[in-house]
Protein backbone atom coordinates (compact mmCIF):
# COMPACT_ATOMS: atom_id res chain seq x y z
CA UNK A 1 0.00 0.00 0.00
CA UNK A 2 2.71 2.49 1.05
CA UNK A 3 6.33 1.98 0.01
CA UNK A 4 9.46 3.91 0.93
CA UNK A 5 12.46 3.05 -1.25
CA UNK A 6 15.92 4.33 -0.37
CA UNK A 7 14.49 7.46 1.25
CA UNK A 8 17.01 10.11 2.31
CA UNK A 9 16.52 13.35 4.22
CA UNK A 10 19.32 15.74 5.14
CA UNK A 11 19.32 18.92 7.20
CA UNK A 12 22.56 20.64 6.27
CA UNK A 13 25.28 18.12 7.00
CA UNK A 14 23.03 16.03 9.24
CA UNK A 15 21.71 12.85 7.58
CA UNK A 16 18.40 12.36 9.37
CA UNK A 17 17.24 9.48 7.16
CA UNK A 18 19.65 7.20 5.31
CA UNK A 19 18.32 4.81 2.67
CA UNK A 20 15.07 3.96 4.46
CA UNK A 21 13.22 1.03 2.89
CA UNK A 22 9.81 0.28 4.31
CA UNK A 23 6.57 -1.27 3.05
CA UNK A 24 3.25 -0.83 4.83
CA UNK A 25 0.78 -3.55 3.80
CA UNK A 26 -2.93 -2.93 3.48
CA UNK A 27 -4.97 -3.76 6.58
CA UNK A 28 -4.17 -3.88 10.29
CA UNK A 29 -1.97 -1.72 12.47
CA UNK A 30 1.72 -1.11 11.70
CA UNK A 31 4.08 0.58 14.16
CA UNK A 32 7.26 2.62 13.76
CA UNK A 33 9.36 2.96 16.90
CA UNK A 34 12.85 4.11 17.79
CA UNK A 35 14.80 6.23 20.26
CA UNK A 36 14.18 9.96 20.41
CA UNK A 37 15.82 11.72 17.49
CA UNK A 38 15.82 8.60 15.30
CA UNK A 39 13.89 10.35 12.50
CA UNK A 40 10.38 8.94 12.99
CA UNK A 41 8.47 12.21 12.66
CA UNK A 42 10.55 13.08 9.61
CA UNK A 43 9.25 9.88 7.98
CA UNK A 44 5.67 11.06 8.53
CA UNK A 45 6.50 14.57 7.33
CA UNK A 46 7.88 13.17 4.08
CA UNK A 47 4.93 10.84 3.51
CA UNK A 48 2.40 13.66 4.01
CA UNK A 49 4.24 16.26 1.92
CA UNK A 50 5.26 18.61 4.71
CA UNK A 51 8.87 17.97 3.67
CA UNK A 52 10.43 16.56 0.51
CA UNK A 53 12.98 13.72 0.44
CA UNK A 54 16.55 14.37 -0.70
CA UNK A 55 16.69 10.95 -2.30
CA UNK A 56 14.66 7.82 -2.89
CA UNK A 57 10.94 7.53 -3.57
CA UNK A 58 7.67 7.32 -1.64
CA UNK A 59 4.76 5.59 -3.38
CA UNK A 60 1.15 5.15 -2.32
CA UNK A 61 -0.68 2.47 -4.28
CA UNK A 62 2.08 2.74 -6.86
CA UNK A 63 1.81 6.52 -7.26
CA UNK A 64 4.92 8.61 -6.60
CA UNK A 65 4.16 11.27 -3.96
CA UNK A 66 7.19 13.42 -4.82
CA UNK A 67 6.31 17.08 -5.24
CA UNK A 68 2.69 16.72 -4.13
CA UNK A 69 1.23 19.19 -1.64
CA UNK A 70 -0.26 17.94 1.67
CA UNK A 71 -3.86 18.56 0.51
CA UNK A 72 -3.20 16.61 -2.70
CA UNK A 73 -1.85 13.67 -0.70
CA UNK A 74 -4.88 13.82 1.59
CA UNK A 75 -7.18 13.53 -1.42
CA UNK A 76 -5.34 10.37 -2.47
CA UNK A 77 -6.44 8.71 0.76
CA UNK A 78 -3.84 9.49 3.45
CA UNK A 79 -4.72 11.28 6.69
CA UNK A 80 -2.59 12.20 9.67
CA UNK A 81 -2.78 13.28 13.29
CA UNK A 82 0.04 15.18 15.03
CA UNK A 83 1.98 14.97 18.30
CA UNK A 84 0.46 18.30 19.32
CA UNK A 85 -3.33 18.27 19.13
CA UNK A 86 -4.67 20.42 16.30
CA UNK A 87 -8.40 20.97 16.67
CA UNK A 88 -10.58 24.07 16.38
CA UNK A 89 -11.32 24.64 20.05
CA UNK A 90 -13.90 27.37 19.45
CA UNK A 91 -16.02 25.13 17.20
CA UNK A 92 -18.33 22.29 18.15
CA UNK A 93 -17.24 18.68 17.84
CA UNK A 94 -19.62 18.26 14.91
CA UNK A 95 -18.16 21.28 13.11
CA UNK A 96 -14.61 20.04 13.70
CA UNK A 97 -15.37 16.74 12.01
CA UNK A 98 -17.27 18.40 9.17
CA UNK A 99 -14.15 20.46 8.40
CA UNK A 100 -12.38 17.18 7.65
CA UNK A 101 -14.91 16.46 4.89
CA UNK A 102 -14.21 19.72 3.06
CA UNK A 103 -12.18 18.15 0.23
CA UNK A 104 -15.12 15.83 -0.61
CA UNK A 105 -17.83 18.50 -0.83
CA UNK A 106 -18.70 19.58 -4.38
CA UNK A 107 -21.31 22.34 -4.12
CA UNK A 108 -18.92 25.26 -4.87
CA UNK A 109 -18.97 28.87 -3.73
CA UNK A 110 -22.13 29.78 -5.67
CA UNK A 111 -24.04 26.86 -4.19
CA UNK A 112 -22.97 27.98 -0.73
CA UNK A 113 -24.06 31.59 -1.30
CA UNK A 114 -27.42 30.62 -2.80
CA UNK A 115 -28.00 27.74 -0.36
CA UNK A 116 -28.80 25.57 -3.37
CA UNK A 117 -30.48 22.18 -3.17
CA UNK A 118 -27.09 20.57 -3.85
CA UNK A 119 -25.54 22.48 -0.99
CA UNK A 120 -28.32 21.54 1.44
CA UNK A 121 -28.15 17.89 0.44
CA UNK A 122 -24.39 17.63 0.85
CA UNK A 123 -24.47 19.59 4.10
CA UNK A 124 -27.02 17.15 5.51
CA UNK A 125 -24.93 14.14 4.45
CA UNK A 126 -21.81 15.75 5.94
CA UNK A 127 -23.57 16.25 9.27
CA UNK A 128 -24.82 12.68 9.31
CA UNK A 129 -21.36 11.35 8.49
CA UNK A 130 -19.77 13.56 11.17
CA UNK A 131 -22.18 12.22 13.80
CA UNK A 132 -21.42 8.68 12.69
CA UNK A 133 -17.67 9.23 13.02
CA UNK A 134 -18.13 10.81 16.45
CA UNK A 135 -20.02 7.68 17.48
CA UNK A 136 -17.05 5.57 16.38
CA UNK A 137 -14.83 7.33 18.92
CA UNK A 138 -17.48 7.52 21.66
CA UNK A 139 -18.20 11.26 21.42
CA UNK A 140 -21.62 11.32 19.76
CA UNK A 141 -23.37 12.57 22.92
CA UNK A 142 -21.14 15.66 22.95
CA UNK A 143 -21.48 16.48 19.23
CA UNK A 144 -22.88 19.97 19.78
CA UNK A 145 -20.53 20.96 22.60
CA UNK A 146 -17.55 23.27 22.11
CA UNK A 147 -14.32 21.32 21.61
CA UNK A 148 -12.46 23.42 24.18
CA UNK A 149 -14.48 21.76 26.94
CA UNK A 150 -13.18 18.29 26.13
CA UNK A 151 -10.68 16.44 28.29
CA UNK A 152 -7.25 15.83 26.82
CA UNK A 153 -8.07 12.22 25.95
CA UNK A 154 -11.33 13.20 24.27
CA UNK A 155 -9.55 15.87 22.23
CA UNK A 156 -7.35 13.07 20.87
CA UNK A 157 -10.48 11.11 19.96
CA UNK A 158 -11.92 14.15 18.19
CA UNK A 159 -8.73 14.51 16.19
CA UNK A 160 -9.07 10.88 15.13
CA UNK A 161 -12.68 11.42 14.04
CA UNK A 162 -11.71 14.49 12.01
CA UNK A 163 -8.88 12.57 10.30
CA UNK A 164 -11.34 9.80 9.42
CA UNK A 165 -13.66 12.42 7.89
CA UNK A 166 -11.20 12.83 5.02
CA UNK A 167 -12.12 9.23 4.07
CA UNK A 168 -8.55 7.89 4.22
CA UNK A 169 -7.45 4.41 3.29
CA UNK A 170 -4.26 4.90 5.32
CA UNK A 171 -4.35 6.68 8.69
CA UNK A 172 -1.05 7.96 10.12
CA UNK A 173 -1.04 8.49 13.89
CA UNK A 174 1.83 10.48 15.41
CA UNK A 175 2.06 9.49 19.10
CA UNK A 176 -1.69 8.99 19.62
CA UNK A 177 -1.42 8.41 23.39
CA UNK A 178 1.22 11.01 24.27
CA UNK A 179 0.40 12.59 27.64
CA UNK A 180 -2.45 10.19 28.47
CA UNK A 181 -3.06 8.23 31.65
CA UNK A 182 -3.53 4.45 31.62
CA UNK A 183 -7.32 4.55 31.38
CA UNK A 184 -7.21 6.97 28.44
CA UNK A 185 -4.63 4.81 26.69
CA UNK A 186 -6.85 1.75 27.04
CA UNK A 187 -9.76 3.68 25.51
CA UNK A 188 -7.71 4.87 22.54
CA UNK A 189 -6.37 1.35 21.98
CA UNK A 190 -9.95 0.13 21.73
CA UNK A 191 -10.85 2.94 19.32
CA UNK A 192 -7.87 2.22 17.05
CA UNK A 193 -8.64 -1.50 17.04
CA UNK A 194 -12.22 -0.73 16.02
CA UNK A 195 -11.01 1.60 13.25
CA UNK A 196 -8.70 -1.11 11.88
CA UNK A 197 -11.55 -3.63 12.09
CA UNK A 198 -13.61 -1.35 9.82
CA UNK A 199 -11.02 -1.83 7.08
CA UNK A 200 -8.73 1.16 7.59
CA UNK A 201 -4.96 0.66 7.57
CA UNK A 202 -3.22 2.33 10.51
CA UNK A 203 0.46 3.34 10.59
CA UNK A 204 1.58 4.85 13.86
CA UNK A 205 4.55 6.26 15.75
CA UNK A 206 4.45 5.80 19.50
CA UNK A 207 6.91 5.84 22.41
CA UNK A 208 4.78 3.78 24.81
CA UNK A 209 6.18 0.30 24.19
CA UNK A 210 3.39 -1.50 26.07
CA UNK A 211 0.83 0.25 23.86
CA UNK A 212 2.73 -0.55 20.66
CA UNK A 213 3.33 -4.18 21.55
CA UNK A 214 -0.30 -4.67 22.50
CA UNK A 215 -1.73 -3.15 19.33
CA UNK A 216 0.58 -3.53 16.32
CA UNK A 217 0.84 -6.65 14.19
CA UNK A 218 4.11 -5.54 12.60
CA UNK A 219 6.71 -3.10 13.92
CA UNK A 220 9.68 -1.40 12.28
CA UNK A 221 12.51 0.08 14.35
CA UNK A 222 14.34 3.21 13.25
CA UNK A 223 17.69 4.17 14.75
CA UNK A 224 20.05 6.94 13.55
CA UNK A 225 17.96 7.29 10.39
CA UNK A 226 18.07 3.61 9.38
CA UNK A 227 15.68 0.67 9.78
CA UNK A 228 17.42 -1.82 12.05
CA UNK A 229 14.62 -4.33 12.64
CA UNK A 230 11.23 -5.37 11.28
CA UNK A 231 8.91 -8.03 12.61
CA UNK A 232 6.20 -9.11 14.99
CA UNK A 233 6.09 -7.63 18.52
CA UNK A 234 7.68 -10.71 20.08
CA UNK A 235 10.52 -10.62 17.54
CA UNK A 236 11.14 -6.91 18.13
CA UNK A 237 11.05 -7.30 21.91
CA UNK A 238 13.87 -9.85 21.86
CA UNK A 239 15.96 -8.33 19.06
CA UNK A 240 19.51 -7.53 20.34
CA UNK A 241 19.89 -4.50 18.06
CA UNK A 242 16.63 -3.03 19.33
CA UNK A 243 17.60 -3.61 22.94
CA UNK A 244 20.94 -1.92 22.34
CA UNK A 245 19.32 1.01 20.54
CA UNK A 246 17.05 1.72 23.50
CA UNK A 247 19.35 0.83 26.38
CA UNK A 248 22.83 1.47 24.96
CA UNK A 249 25.82 -0.68 25.92
CA UNK A 250 27.84 -0.87 29.11
CA UNK A 251 31.24 -0.65 27.44
CA UNK A 252 33.14 2.49 26.49
CA UNK A 253 32.01 2.19 22.86
CA UNK A 254 28.34 2.56 23.69
CA UNK A 255 26.47 4.96 21.42
CA UNK A 256 23.83 7.43 22.59
CA UNK A 257 20.91 5.83 24.35
CA UNK A 258 17.29 6.95 24.21
CA UNK A 259 16.30 9.95 26.25
CA UNK A 260 17.28 12.95 24.17
CA UNK A 261 14.58 15.15 22.68
CA UNK A 262 13.14 14.30 19.27
CA UNK A 263 14.87 16.46 16.70
CA UNK A 264 13.51 14.88 13.54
Amino acid sequence: MLELSGVERHFGGLKVLQGVNLAIPQGGVFGLIGPNGAGKTTVFNLITGLQQPDGGAIRFDGRDLSGLKPHQITRLGLARTFQNIRIFKGMSLLENVMVGQHSHLRYGALGLLLASAGFRSQELRARERARELLSWVGLESQADEVADKLSYGDQRKLELARALATEPRLLLLDEPVAGMNSAEKDEIMGVIRAIAARGFTVFMIEHDMKFVMGLCEQIAVLNFGQIIALGRPDEIRSNPQVIEAYLGRDDDDAGPAAGQGERA
